[in-house]
């Protein structure tokens, strides 16, 4: 198998396998590559559906022209016996990638899949900048998206703030779908009493309103007992 770094021809030739909606694993094949390799690429470049091979050639030139190795203020892996530090970073590429696949924005994935793999289950904007080698921008716009639906919460550590992610997580994650669902709930009906239940935008409107009402009641129940079984 070829070994080296992926080239411009190599990028273009992912590109294109992807826009054919190849897999990783046939796009490997074709240019006798491990997958991890090219799921490793196709995420740190946009995802499959952002993927452009010119972006990619120019953002491995940039990274290739920074300063190597982590921040200093950057987390050190804990020493965990028997684990396989590098099946767990390939672990996080193909996490990543498969939270970007089913369209949670590029940074967004790294950040949680950052917290959601780490023991302490929390980082300050310090380390993950450091962590993932990016703005401090970029941290704070990520967290903003996962804090807004229950993902991650906020802490202050001394004077620093750090993000936190709980075991519960997807209890909360739920619990502001729910909410989020009550506000399309709420729209609908409003909808529906405005257009008129006897027109079709009307009763579109209501037939929604009954759908979200009804789902949002299964949803709120299926919590509650996770909580009380498993919580």
């Amino acid at each position: 198998m070829p070994g080296g770094r992926l080239n411009y021809e190599d990028r273009q030739r992912i590109s294109a396998g992807l826009a054919a909606g190849r897999s990783y694993a046939e796009i490997a094949r074709d240019l006798g590559r491990p997958r991890s390799t090219i799921s490793r690429e196709v995420t740190r470049n946009g995802g499959a559906g952002h993927y452009r091979s010119n972006l990619a050639q120019q953002a491995t030139g940039w990274r290739a022209r920074r300063k190597p190795g982590l921040h200093p203020a950057a987390p050190v892996p804990a020493d965990t016996p028997g684990r396989d530090l590098a099946a767990v970073r390939d672990f996080e590429v193909r996490f990543t990638g498969m939270m970007i696949e089913t369209g949670v924005p590029p940074m967004v994935a790294k950040v949680f899949v950052s917290l959601f793999t780490s023991d302490s289950g929390s980082y300050t904007a310090a380390e993950l900048v450091a962590l993932l080698q990016v703005s401090p921008a970029s941290i704070s716009k990520a967290v903003g998206w996962l804090t807004a639906r229950g993902l991650v919460r906020r802490e202050r550590d001394d004077r620093r703030e750090r993000y936190v992610i709980d075991d519960h997580v997807w209890y909360q994650a739920w619990q502001a779908s729910v909410r989020s669902m009550a506000l399309w709930r709420d729209f609908a009906q409003e909808g529906a009493e405005l257009l008129g239940r006897n027109s079709s935008a009307g009763a579109r409107m209501h037939t929604t309103n009954q759908f979200l009402q009804f789902l949002s009641h299964d949803m709120l129940q299926a919590a509650e007992h996770w909580r009380r079984i498993l919580g």
